[in-house]
């Protein structure tokens, strides 16, 4: 194989990556304990030989430890990928073999390919010191995607993040593929960034205004050697949590293919989402690679220099395993921690995010020992980072190894997911014992929990559901979870889901059933909407979206997990009640302020009108008036009770009369009413909760 000379030049060591400079470009990357790099360049995604090889020269093309060199003439669509050479000494942590095509940590591109043939783990025995993995002397290039000169020449018109405050926000969780996959998505681009665009309108519609995007960032979504034992079908990694490169955005969600137009049809797609005033965020994963643990592959990472990039274990053979995915970066170690900055940096200097959710975020927090550090430097770093200082932190505080953080997690610039409030709200609905102070506490924005560390409730993220877990709908519609067809036997996911199937497990036409799983579907919107702090729905939940009781479903690339848009017309009266109080909350600011409730902005009472007595296990019913000074004071009562109660009001001041604006009980769509159109209760010294149900009172002129 020839060795490149003509057209190339030293090249520079900054910044790291791939950069069009002077009539060519600058390729840089990092190694510390590597002897020597081989840069080739090929022609076809699946090629096994390159077209041209350039072996850099540690004189020349090395400063300190970055290796760097020039080609001349290279045009965008090049494809490219590494080769390094090192040490092979396991029980050293060096794990180096130049049989292996290496891809760039900061390619802003990878080409597609379905399937990702590895040859398996030969000759390990765990429980010998002597032994590990023999050396593999097989060639994977032919296998291997390459990495893309993608072209940054877009022409955004203008655009800009949009910065909206935290006020405002409404969050939607959804997945890029399974939004439009479904053949009833009726979208001309299924499953790509760009039918994700044609959804638009009925997102703007909803009224959410920001979309929370599962993982994005390059990842082999054939990963995975099981199978579903009732069809016989090979899963998939359907949510994508495995990323193999943290700058390059998934090629098979592109429409047009996967050979950078990715990269012009992502761009498109935030654009698109700003011109209709909702943000763009993406669910981040930064805290392990796909090269799994030391019987996994070698796609980048680990043949650069194992060492560095994760966190090992003290015989140095194997991984830190913080994650649950055989594998832990070691974030706080300078060098990957300022490659992390650079991918968020991009992100959000040339994809124009707006907000980023980070998974497993604790362990980002931790040293290479595994210790949480009191103030981890890379937290501290992205929150004090002046191009991210306007984006949008949210962390996923709690990781695999026992950290569960939420409350205090980091600085008040990071938000938080509060699994609190999920699992608080739920029990409270599902009519647990002495769950009314808690469920006050979540509806006040979790002042318990936050403001120990100086955080307001705009800190605290609050769901009732998430891709992690059941659907709104099989909250209340299973009280075990449904994993057998994820190969695992039903071992996965959690066992803690605070859910009921009120009768029948799964799908019934009982109309009795139906009526209280109606009831508590809209109980749980009506709290996630009223509650101080950031809502945020998962994506489907508006019109029922179902997975037949699997809270696990990260392998089903199927009907299992994708959006199927018939049910939004059979739930046409969820889709307009979900609408509905997105409208409402946007109506009340008091619900939505960045401070928790002073002691005279908002009062609780019990049925009878008086103080709740909270050390009542019993007591299910709870009412609340609050009162911030606006013209429109709001009484809102919750009965999680199977009887019916009769609360008594506070009078209503002066001049003004209790109007309904929501009882979850009633039929839609008596079961709320658009501002304005409130109808004025008759008897304004109680009111009738009906069992499992919520009522939102507003005040009206007596005019």
């Amino acid at each position: 194989m020839a060795v490149g000379r003509g057209g190339a030049g030293i090249g520079k060591p900054l910044p790291l990556g791939t950069h069009f400079h002077a009539g060519g470009v600058n390729f840089s990357i990092f190694s510390r304990n590597a002897t020597g790099v081989r840069l080739e360049l090929y022609a076809h995604a699946d090629d096994g030989i390159p077209t041209r090889t350039f072996a850099l020269d540690p004189a020349l093309h090395r400063t300190g430890d970055v290796w760097h060199v020039w080609i001349e003439g290279l045009r965008p669509g090049q494809l490219y990928a590494y080769r390094v050479e090192g040490p092979y000494r396991p029980r050293d942590g060096h794990r180096f073999n130049p049989h292996k095509l290496l891809l760039d940590p900061c390619a802003t591109a990878i080409t597609w390919r379905e399937e990702w043939a590895f040859a398996p783990a030969l000759g390990y025995d765990r429980d010998s010191p002597e032994q590990d993995l023999s050396f593999s002397i097989l060639d994977d290039a032919e296998a291997m995607p390459k990495c893309i000169l993608s072209d940054d020449d877009f022409d955004w018109q203008g655009d800009r993040p949009l910065n909206r405050p935290w006020t405002d926000t409404v969050i939607y969780e959804a997945h890029v593929r399974g939004h439009t996959i479904h053949q009833s998505a009726g979208v001309a681009h299924p499953g790509t960034y760009i039918g994700l665009v044609e959804k638009i309108p009925y997102l703007a519609d909803l009224g959410i205004t920001a979309v929370e995007l599962m993982p994005v960032f390059e990842f082999n979504e054939n990963e995975l050697d099981r199978i579903d034992p009732h069809s016989g079908e090979r899963l998939k990694n359907y949510w994508g949590y495995n990323p193999v490169a943290f700058f390059a955005p998934k090629a098979s969600y592109a429409d047009a293919g996967g050979k950078g137009e990715q990269v012009r049809e992502f761009k498109e797609m935030v654009k698109a989402f700003h011109l209709a005033g909702i943000e763009v965020f993406l669910d981040v994963v930064f805290n392990h690679t796909a090269e799994g643990s030391e019987l996994g592959p070698t796609l980048s990472f680990r043949g650069l220099d194992n060492t560095i990039f994760y966190a090992l274990n003290t015989d140095q053979r194997g991984y830190r395993d913080d994650t649950g995915t055989g594998n832990t970066i070691n974030a706080n170690h300078p060098v990957v921690r300022n490659l992390i900055l650079e991918a968020l940096r991009y992100w959000v200097i040339e994809m124009h995010i707006d907000g980023f959710r980070f998974d497993l975020a604790s362990v980002l927090g931790r040293d290479e020992e595994g210790n949480l550090l009191p103030d981890a430097p890379l937290l501290a770093r992205i929150a004090e980072d002046p191009i991210l200082r306007k984006t949008k932190l949210i962390a996923e505080a709690w990781d695999a190894a026992g950290a569960y953080q939420v409350g205090s997690f980091s600085k008040r610039r990071w938000a938080e997911w509060n699994g609190r409030y999920r699992d608080d709200v739920r029990r409270f609905w599902r009519g647990d014992a002495g769950m009314r102070g808690p469920f006050a506490s979540r509806l006040c924005g979790s002042e318990d929990v936050y403001e120990g560390s100086g955080k307001g409730p705009e800190s605290s993220i609050n769901f009732v559901t998430c891709h992690d877990g059941f659907t709104l709908n099989d909250l209340v519609s299973y009280e075990r979870k449904h994993n057998e067809e994820n190969g695992d036997e039903n071992r996965d996911g959690t066992n803690e889901n605070y859910s009921a199937s009120y009768g029948v497990e799964g799908e019934t036409d009982d109309p009795e059933i139906e009526t209280i799983r109606i009831r508590q579907i809209k109980n749980f919107l009506v709290t996630l909407l009223v509650s101080r702090g950031v809502p945020m729905l998962l994506g489907g939940d508006e019109f029922r979206r179902t997975q037949n009781g699997n809270n696990n479903a990260y392998c089903q690339d199927n009907e299992t997990s994708w959006y199927d848009w018939t049910f939004l017309e059979k739930h046409r009266g969820i889709h307009r009640f979900v609408r509905g109080l997105i409208a409402f909350r946007r109506t009340h600011s008091v619900l939505r302020a960045e401070a928790f409730y002073a002691a005279d902005e908002i009062r609780f009472f019990g049925p009878t009108g008086r103080t709740p007595d909270w050390s009542d296990p019993q007591r299910r019913c709870l009412g609340c008036l609050v009162d911030a000074g606006e013209a429109m004071g709001l009484c809102m009562l919750f009965n999680a009770s199977t009887e019916a109660a009769l609360v008594a009001l506070p009078p209503p001041p002066k001049g003004t009369r209790w109007a309904l604006a929501i009882d979850t009980s009633q039929p839609s769509p008596q079961d709320l009413f658009a501002a304005g159109e409130e109808p004025s209760l008759e008897d304004q010294s109680s009111y009738s909760v009906g069992e499992r149900s919520t009522v939102v009172l507003v005040l009206s002129s007596s005019d």
